[in-house]
């Protein structure tokens, strides 16, 4: 099996799993889990997401936070993620994929990322949707600048046999409702 095969694979087998964990779930838990991690980071700028289907929401913390918050806008294919200035109430409109983002404001260099996920394990991987956007993003951002990339899932989304390779950016937390992980 290629590495392409096994990541589709393991895509399909977290798609379900965070399915069943969004229906069953307390996504309440995360974000104040989620807010707790972020306040010693409560100035620098911050990158969140929209969430889509069954993603955990991260939108209460973002809301929480006092520095620039910004949404990813995808560009194109191929390119890193830019992210646009986001506050409670902003006028959105469906971008890329359908995700949701701001109609306009300003471009935000997040220091700190909110990073959705598929699936994650203890090393502080994660598996995507498959665009590379995520690991394009963070490889251009920690060439410039320090930044702490904070995966945001369910727990049940966790899977110790995730397949990487070498262009697979590595998170630096973790945070699930249920705990934070610090990997390595």
């Amino acid at each position: 099996m290629t590495l392409a095969e096994a990541k589709a694979l393991a895509r399909k087998a977290a798609a379900e799993r965070r399915r069943a964990a969004h229906a069953a779930g307390n996504p309440a838990a995360g974000a104040a889990r989620l807010a707790g991690v972020l306040l010693p980071h409560i100035d620098r700028p911050l990158s969140g997401y929209m969430p889509m289907r069954s993603e955990i929401d991260p939108l209460p913390a973002m809301a929480a936070h006092r520095g620039w918050v910004g949404v990813p806008v995808i560009r194109g294919k191929g390119l890193p993620l830019r992210f646009r200035e986001w506050r409670p109430g902003a006028e959105m409109v469906a971008g890329e994929f359908g995700a949701l983002i701001p109609a306009r404001g300003d471009w935000v260099e997040p220091e700190v990322l909110i990073v959705p996920l598929l699936a994650f394990d203890r090393r502080g991987y994660r598996l995507g949707y498959g665009g590379g956007f995520y690991d394009r993003t963070l490889a251009q951002l920690r060439r410039t600048r320090e930044v702490l990339a904070i995966g945001f899932a369910w727990a049940a989304q966790e899977d110790p046999g995730l397949p990487v390779d070498d262009t697979d950016e590595r998170l630096d937390l973790i945070v699930t409702e249920a705990e934070v992980i610090r990997p390595g």
